[in-house]
């Protein structure tokens, strides 16, 4: 059993500097491959420490190298982009910036996923590892990288030369903000998040004016028909010991209410741990597009296509072994959250490294929250109660988050940064 009761008196040293940096990058969110602004923060700051700096990296990441003497290199990683989502924290550095989608419509953006505070974190462990020369040895690689969001950030750099141009590092370290307690870090070794792919489905009909549905083939039916079904490929065809989670976020069609359109596009979203579910969870949906639209009577054949996919992020059993007692020493509580259903590119830079992953979530919740939890069970209770990333409640508190968030990654890798 572990214990978390006592944690709203546990704070940490202040961080003011890298907490007016968190807020100004969350007063001014960027979409992914548009993180301009932010880049240039991050260029200023490692240039200030003294890091070999290169911006541009796969589009907009930035890469800060710190050469302290012979030794292996680290990764050390933070992801810097946004989502379009208007923010509701009503906080007094909330986001009221807009964008423009690739369809040319004005979206509200905002840092609803913690990214901003993940590039706080990670540029306050590098200033603390550029003051403390003597504690570490090899050469420490920040890599800010840009569009997680879009799965295509982590493989953008890398085609970019990530590797052939800074070298490969032994390991790839990193964390994601969470609601969980702040000051609470939770590390699953093995799967620990899903791998994910992103699809479109156009479903083709014929139009009609909306007096005259006979003359239609709706594909707004279709689309409605293919919701439903799709909801049974989990329940009705996933075993009961697996996961596999299957959300359609997104519904396209029409113009007016009085015009049966010709066409209808969903976006799907699936998360999976397990490759040979994943193959089943595709099939199933391509099956399902296929069914639907040849009982509609469509004269073409529906399109699926796969817009992002990218792998599972595994933990290193070895290395998170030897990773676990330098964040034993930032956080009371460590915990198992167990494999999470969310995704994150982070484990393509470990994969073409060949390198080891050690990528552990961050609690980030105010801890009075939690009062009076016992298990872990209770604590994750709470946690479905509070709003969640990509929530426009989203709203880490600022400590000790940041201050443990910074601690862990700096004692993180000067575990690997030694002869």
């Amino acid at each position: 059993m572990t214990v978390v009761t006592g944690l709203g008196g546990w704070m940490t040293a202040s961080t003011d500097r890298w907490a007016d940096v968190y807020r100004d990058v969350h007063a001014h969110p960027e979409l992914s491959f548009a993180e301009t602004r932010t880049a240039g923060i991050v260029e200023s700051h490692l240039v200030g420490m003294g890091f070999e700096v290169t911006t541009g990296v796969g589009g907009t990441g930035v890469v800060g190298l710190f050469r302290n003497g012979p030794g292996p290199t680290a990764l050390v990683r933070a992801d810097m982009d946004a989502l379009p989502v208007l923010e509701a924290t009503g906080l007094p550095y909330a986001s009221t910036q807009v964008s423009t989608d690739a369809a040319g419509n004005q979206i509200p953006v905002m840092h609803a996923c913690g990214h901003d505070l993940h590039v706080a974190c990670l540029l306050g462990a590098c200033e603390r590892l550029a003051e403390s020369l003597d504690t570490w040895s090899g050469t420490l690689m920040a890599v800010f990288q840009p569009a997680e969001e879009f799965g295509a950030g982590a493989q953008a750099m890398i085609d970019d030369g990530l590797y052939t141009r800074f070298g490969k590092p032994v390991v790839v370290l990193g964390q994601h903000v969470a609601p969980l307690p702040a000051g609470v870090i939770g590390l699953h070794v093995g799967v620990a998040f899903a791998a994910a792919d992103s699809l479109k489905v156009i479903l083709h009909g014929q139009g009609a004016h909306g007096s005259r549905p006979e003359a239609s083939v709706d594909p707004i039916v279709m689309a409605a028909a293919m919701v439903l079904r799709v909801q049974t490929i989990v329940s009705r065809e996933i075993p009961a010991g697996e996961t596999a989670v299957v959300t359609i976020g997104t519904l396209h069609a029409g113009t007016a209410a009085n015009i049966i359109p010709d066409r209808a596009e969903l976006g799907f979203s699936i998360r999976t741990f397990n490759t040979d579910v994943r193959d089943r969870v595709l099939a199933a949906i391509e099956r399902i597009a296929r069914g639907e639209a040849a009982t509609a009577g469509a004269s073409k054949p529906p399109e699926v296509e796969s817009i992002a996919s990218f792998s599972a992020v595994i933990n290193d059993e070895a290395a998170c072994a030897r990773t676990l007692p330098s964040l034993r020493s930032l956080s009371p509580i460590i915990v198992d959250p167990g494999p999470v259903t969310g995704s994150e590119d982070v484990g393509l830079l470990a994969s073409a490294a060949g390198a080891p992953c050690v990528y552990w979530l961050l609690g980030g919740t105010d801890p009075a929250h939690f009062d009076g939890a016992t298990t872990t069970d209770e604590m994750a209770a709470r946690s479905r109660d509070l709003p969640s990333n990509h929530s426009p409640m989203f709203a880490p508190v600022i400590e000790p988050t940041l201050s443990v968030g910074i601690g862990a990654l700096t004692a993180a890798a000067q575990v690997w940064l030694q002869q």
